[in-house]
């Protein structure tokens, strides 16, 4: 505003200086001089290029649209939000961190924060459409969500009956049951106290059990399948409700895939037996997912099943050691690994077959570059009790050392357990015996002994297996609308995988394309697929119908409006057409006059 006045007032002075002092017209000069001085203002505003704040157009609002499976479950008003959103502004979808648009809620989760602060760093008005029933409430910016508005379409709440969670074995050894947990957990009023659970396997019925519901949390049970009715190979087992006969049957059954195996993915083998093949056998048993058998060699010629110490031949010892995954090799029973295709060998050489041993307090040390060092983060591993003997060995090249041993905390450290990779097979050697006592001393030491074993089994059996090819899937059974992970695990770095998927509507190709953490991910709609990677590498995966999202949950967001604002906006003086006409009219005013005065 003062600098509009400026230039009028300076204007005024210049034509006023200009007609009164040079030309000397008088009184007559009085209307050419305020033409010439409007017209010198409007050039002047011109020139400068003046500008004003406004009020700006109210721009178009960011419709977020949950388009999470909860939105059509049964009792969900999807159509009803989604023809109202189309009519508040443009439609963005959200649930999961998949960046394409839904005509339908399918997706298995409900995350709204990456949305919103996306949709809000726009500038324009955000509106959120959601059934309220938010997965990451917390985590999103409160003031953010002030800002924004909120409309609930909550869901029509219904009793329902669910099994929410089923967990078990992935891979068993033929003749081996199957423990299966599972959790029935009901939702809602008027529903019975207790429901038949029953598991199949195709058109075979494996198991039938009556599960009591215990109020709110459920029921909770085992059921233990038989294997003998399933050949070797993938079986996909369905855990199903009877007659339920509440609304959603989607929640009503849960898949569960499980290999069975001619032999235990998981062999030990120790000759003779003695503290540390007990303690590793107990601990394998434990932390693996994979079934674990083990024998003993008592005396030259017998062989003893570690479990119930019944007999067992040399030739099922020697079957069994060559189609294990994992051979864990205890003393002197080296020589059962000839002719193995384990992906791992774990060898514990103690001296029976004539290594060298020397006794003493070997005090260990974690190392640094060991794909098995996370184990002992943070663990005081000099403070746990000593081995008591040690093999010294030189260590073959390209192994890494995952414990060093000093004997008596003095002296040059030794490697005590070291791995390395040869082909496609990994080997783990330990060289020190008395490990066991970690374990039975319990606290930080035991835990750290098992996390050591879980970690060192998991590098084991992390090898190229020639059946699943350079993939294998995290999980092979997803709730729907999930994604189905792969993992790389060939040698090489990751490189983009050609996939063929079978399932019941045909054969449908596409690519794996594995990002820096060598994690591929595919979405499938709910069913069974048979998979084919290029370059060698079979599987099964699974999309159940079930997903948590079907679940009634609670709405944690409440409705309010958008704050209304108007977006700040400037007006230039060059964008006022009206200025430049009278700039045009007062300069022509202006030679009309002086013509009349007799002036040029």
């Amino acid at each position: 505003m003062l600098t509009g006045v400026a230039v009028a007032l300076l204007a005024l002075a210049l034509s006023a200086f200009t007609y009164l002092s040079l030309e000397r017209v008088g009184r007559r000069a009085w209307v050419p001089l305020v033409c010439r001085a409007v017209a010198w203002t409007a050039l002047g505003l011109l020139l400068v290029n003046l500008s004003c704040s406004v009020r700006g157009v109210p721009l178009r609002p960011v419709v977020l649209l949950d388009a999470s499976l909860s939105f059509g479950a049964v009792g969900g008003r999807w159509a009803e939000a989604r023809d109202s959103a189309g009519h508040w502004g443009e439609i963005r979808s959200f649930g999961d961190e998949r960046l394409r648009e839904d005509t339908t809620p399918t997706r298995g989760r409900s995350l709204l924060a990456p949305a919103l602060i996306g949709a809000a760093a726009s500038g324009r008005p955000v509106i959120v459409v959601t059934d309220g029933e938010i997965e990451d409430a917390r985590e999103i910016p409160p003031d953010i969500l002030a800002r924004s508005g909120v409309r609930l379409f909550p869901r029509n709440r219904h009793s329902d009956l669910a099994i929410t969670r089923v967990t078990g074995p992935i891979r068993i050894s033929a003749g081996d049951s199957i423990p299966l947990d599972v959790l029935v957990q009901a939702f809602g009023q008027g529903l019975p106290d207790t429901v038949t659970v029953r598991v199949t396997a195709g058109s075979t019925s494996l198991a039938r059990r009556r599960v009591r519901l215990t109020g709110e949390p459920g029921g909770r049970i085992r059921i233990t399948v038989p294997s003998t009715r399933l050949a070797a190979g993938d079986h996909l087992l369905q855990v199903a409700l009877g007659s339920s006969g509440d609304p959603e049957p989607r929640t009503d059954s849960r898949l569960h895939l499980v290999t069975v195996t001619p032999t235990p993915g998981v062999v030990f083998l120790a000759g003779p037996a003695d503290w540390d093949s007990r303690f590793l056998y107990r601990t394998l048993k434990d932390v693996s997912q994979l079934p674990v058998q083990g024998f003993i060699r008592l005396n030259a010629s017998r062989w003893q099943s570690m479990a119930d110490l019944r007999p067992v031949s040399t030739e099922a010892v020697r079957r069994a050691a060559r189609r294990a995954d994992l051979l864990v090799l205890k003393g002197a029973a080296g020589p059962m690994a000839q002719g193995s295709s384990a992906r791992g060998i774990w060898n514990w050489p103690s001296g029976e077959t004539g290594e060298t041993q020397i006794p003493g307090d070997w005090y260990l040390a974690p190392g640094d570059a060991a794909p098995v060092a996370s184990a002992f983060l943070g663990q005081p591993v000099d403070s746990f009790p000593p081995a008591i003997q040690l093999a010294p060995t030189s260590l073959p090249a390209g192994s890494w050392v995952a414990l060093s041993a000093q004997l008596g905390r003095r002296g040059p450290l030794r490697p005590a357990v070291f791995g390395r990779q040869e082909g496609s097979t990994r080997l783990v050697t330990v060289a020190a015996d008395g490990l066991w006592r970690w374990a039975f001393r319990g606290g930080s030491s035991e835990q750290t002994y098992r996390s050591w074993v879980a970690a060192t089994a998991s590098w084991l059996l992390g090898g190229a297996d020639p059946a699943q090819g350079r993939a294998r899937p995290v999980h092979p059974v997803v709730a729907s609308g999930r994604p189905v992970i792969f993992e790389w695990i060939g040698g090489s770095p990751p490189e983009p995988v050609g996939v063929t998927w079978t399932g019941s509507a045909g054969a449908q190709s596409d690519t794996l394309h594995f990002d820096g953490g060598g994690r591929a991910t595919a979405w499938l709609t709910p069913g069974e697929y048979r998979y084919r990677l290029s370059g060698g590498g079979t599987g099964m995966v699974a999309v159940e119908q079930y997903s948590a999202e079907l679940i009634p949950g609670t709405v944690s967001l409440t409705a309010h409006e958008p704050k209304a604002e108007r977006p700040a906006a400037r007006s230039a003086a060059r964008e006022w057409l009206w200025l430049f006409g009278v700039c045009v009219l007062a300069l022509s005013g202006e030679w009309l006059a002086r013509r009349r005065l007799g002036l040029r």
